[in-house]
């Protein structure tokens, strides 16, 4: 017997959820608890818990078809403002551009891992000339074997760019390259120097090879906008987005004043972003980038065909490691999947040992292997925009162009970038954005996994040649990495281990039954830890006398108590009082202050952490008072 088939319709069986009634939800689990007060109304529940960027964007828990609809079109991908890509068949047909960075001083050494690169996924080439690379007069010998009609080159010569383009032109010519062939950049970028130097922006170089490659090179382009200067001074999104719009309004303003047509002034330009591990940040922001270029390019009279913007996008350095490296592995594939994602044309995805020194061939193949994946085995170049039609992304990009484009205006009234330099203005609107950010990791609401979140003291860090070092930058902008207070924290803990053959110690006093002290132990041995701090903990245990031997055997000058609020409020008091009797220059308590704090204080207390204390702060104090210079 043949059995007709049913048609099921399972959503008609339920109603239909509205917002009201997911905020209604939502209210009674944060007064459950303690979130959200008695007075506090639905309409209040998605604020309570969302969150901010830095640029001051609120990033609310849920998004739906009302925030599309408020949105302007973005257009088709490939069709301006081209905020969904600078192509309409996205990167499906051949993959974004793999782009390999070179900085090794060897000639030789760096022609091998170019070949190495170019015979496994690269298809293009990013090599770093002068002190911080490779020498100039190498460029030779670094392309000796590499086809140079096939594989794009990108040339990063800061001050050298003039005679490091020539010796790259003069190379292609005396290898018959044809001129329509050659393809690459010329790494042009006066004003990244100026950020990263403090220089007067020179733009002779700019003015001598424009023409020139504009004329000869139809594949060729001279000037880079660099704006991971901004990024790496620990700026904001909208802050980069803003100084990179700026620098290319500038370099279009010197490309036409030195005789180009506006159509191949857009044309010699390449901009540079930093891609994180934020990777919807990392989305929205290639995005808007596009848009707001694209609406410079609009009020400068260009036809829509030529207002796309060329990205580079590169892994964060900031974002990067020097402990636990290999957690670089997994920061870089994410920022390289928000790159993918948000439309760059090249990626650069850092080695993961990039902070230790020069790379080797497994961190080069890690490297280069999580583009490959991403792109192949992940299918991600199979989808033109994945992001596409995403409420949250659409509304993120909006809002991230919107806001970058008060930082531009704002540059762009003070007199242009390079008066925003020279005036301090723009360093001091960076020095604020760090300072937040710079706080936001000291009390670990942006965590560092293997720094300031999990550490691992017994790690043994690969060995890395060390890189060559770059030209002091008195005047330029700071260059800074997430990671800096608590790399600080643990190179005095290292140094105290070479001095002494021992690390600084925290005793955790850990009161009461296992149950009732773990989870505050815990948490206390992984904050100390980010210090460089061991943590000998006591077992369990209510005898003050016992826990203060235990003290006195671990060698230890401070000590934290670890254990739940009901064992605090009847064994806080005489612990702490043992502990200090046996020399303690100071006893943390693990928790919040609460009802108890001054039956704690005379006790002898002297201090609480919790999650979201300072955690530089306490590390800082407690590497002082157990010692460590």
């Amino acid at each position: 017997m043949t059995v007709p088939p049913v048609e099921l319709e399972f959503a008609a069986d339920f109603p239909g959820a509205t917002r009201d009634e997911w905020r209604r939800l939502v209210l009674g689990v944060l007064r459950k608890s303690g979130i959200a007060g008695e007075g506090t109304g639905p309409g209040e529940a998605e604020d309570l818990i969302a969150t901010s960027t830095y640029e001051g964007i609120s990033i609310r828990p849920l998004y739906d078809a009302a925030d599309g609809a408020r949105l302007d079109p973005s257009g088709l991908p490939g069709l301006a403002p081209f905020v969904r890509g600078g192509r309409p068949q996205g990167a499906n047909t051949d993959g974004w551009d793999v782009r390999a960075l070179h900085a090794h001083p060897d000639p030789k050494a760096t022609a091998q891992a170019v070949l190495a690169d170019l015979e496994n996924g690269v298809t293009s080439l990013w090599l770093r000339l002068g002190p911080a690379g490779l020498p100039v007069d190498g460029l030779a010998e670094v392309l000796r074997e590499v086809y140079l009609d096939l594989a794009p080159v990108i040339l990063d010569a800061g001050p050298l760019t003039e005679p490091a383009a020539e010796a790259f032109l003069a190379l292609a010519g005396e290898r018959d390259v044809p001129a329509s062939q050659l393809s690459g950049v010329l790494g042009a970028d006066p004003l990244g120097l100026t950020a990263r130097t403090g220089a007067t922006p020179d733009f002779t170089a700019v003015r001598a090879l424009a023409p020139r490659v504009a004329a000869e090179y139809p594949r060729l382009r001279t000037v880079v906008v660099d704006a991971r200067a901004y990024h790496d001074a620990g700026g904001s999104d909208a802050e980069e987005l803003g100084a990179s719009i700026a620098a290319g309004v500038a370099y279009l303003r010197e490309l036409t004043g030195a005789g180009l047509g506006l159509a191949e002034a857009l044309g010699q330009l390449e901009f540079r972003y930093a891609a994180n591990a934020d990777q919807f940040l990392t989305i929205a922001k290639l995005r808007a980038a596009r848009r707001l270029w694209a609406r410079v390019a609009e009020v400068c009279g260009a036809a829509p065909e030529q207002r796309a913007q060329r990205q580079h996008a590169v892994t964060s350095s900031a974002m990067m490691t020097r402990r636990d490296p290999w957690v670089n592995m997994l920061r870089t594939t994410v920022a390289c999947f928000g790159a993918g994602v948000g439309g760059a044309d090249a990626v650069t995805v850092l080695p993961f040992d990039a902070r230790l020194g020069l790379a080797d061939d497994f961190s080069r193949r890690i490297a280069r292997n999580t583009q490959t994946l991403l792109q192949e085995e992940s299918s991600l170049i199979r989808v033109v925009d994945p992001a596409g039609g995403s409420w949250y992304v659409e509304t993120l990009t909006d809002q991230l162009a919107a806001a970058a484009w008060a930082v531009f205006t704002e540059i762009e009234r003070a007199g242009g970038i390079a008066a925003a330099l020279a005036d301090g203005s723009l360093r001091g609107r960076l020095a604020a954005t760090w300072a937040a950010r710079a706080d936001a990791l000291a009390h670990r609401r942006d965590p560092l996994t293997g720094v300031s979140e999990f550490p691992n003291l017994a790690e043994s860090l690969p060995e890395r040649r060390p890189a060559p070092p770059a030209a002091a930058a008195a005047g330029g902008l700071p260059t800074i990495t997430y990671d800096q207070d608590y790399e600080e924290l643990r190179a005095r803990s290292d140094a105290h281990l070479a001095a002494t053959g021992a690390r600084p110690v925290v005793f955790l006093a850990t009161i009461g039954s296992v149950s009732a002290f773990t989870g505050r132990s815990t948490f206390a041995a992984n904050l100390f830890q980010a210090g460089g701090l061991e943590t000998p903990a006591g077992g369990p245990g209510t005898d003050p006398a016992a826990i203060a031997a235990a003290f006195t055997a671990s060698g230890a000058k401070v000590a934290c108590l670890c254990s739940a609020d009901k064992v605090y409020s009847e064994w806080a008091a005489p612990v702490a009082e043992a502990l200090r009797a046996a020399g303690a220059a100071r006893v943390w308590l693990a928790g919040k202050a609460g009802a108890r704090a001054e039956t704690d204080a005379a006790a002898g207390v002297t201090g609480y952490v919790f999650a979201g204390c300072n955690a530089v702060e306490v590390l800082r104090t407690t590497l002082a008072e157990a010692g460590v210079a």
